[in-house]
């Protein structure tokens, strides 16, 4: 009986562990090596990038996602990347810096929309 609880228990914590990474924008999934293989999404809502600051590897690619009813852009302040019109709905998938350091970024319609991404 108690290993069949303990087990509950850990299915259930996992649970709560992906649910909340998820909100996060992050997600992590094992490949056939047992290697995580990670993969970034920003979500446009309410005018706002969510999450407003993230860290990823060099090149890792970062997918932008807008939940707004209007067209929206994540453009890096420096011109290092720029998805373009990104319109309601859609997803739009670029490439992180291949240089490490701190990239921040704005919404070129709506320039008071703003973000970072650190590439560590």
């Amino acid at each position: 009986m108690r290993t069949s609880a303990s087990r509950a228990l850990l299915r259930t914590l996992m649970g709560v562990l992906l649910a909340t990474s998820a909100s996060f924008g992050v997600s992590s999934v094992a490949g056939a090596s047992g290697s995580a293989a990670k993969s970034v999404t920003i979500t446009i809502k309410n005018f706002m990038f969510s999450p407003m600051k993230v860290t990823v590897e060099p090149g890792e690619k970062i997918k932008v996602v807008n939940k707004d009813t209007v067209t929206h852009t994540l453009t890096a302040t420096g011109g290092q990347f720029n998805t373009g019109n990104v319109g309601h709905n859609a997803t739009k998938t670029f490439q992180a810096p291949t240089k490490r350091g701190t990239y921040d970024y704005i919404c070129n319609i709506h320039q008071y929309m703003m973000g970072e991404i650190v590439v560590k």
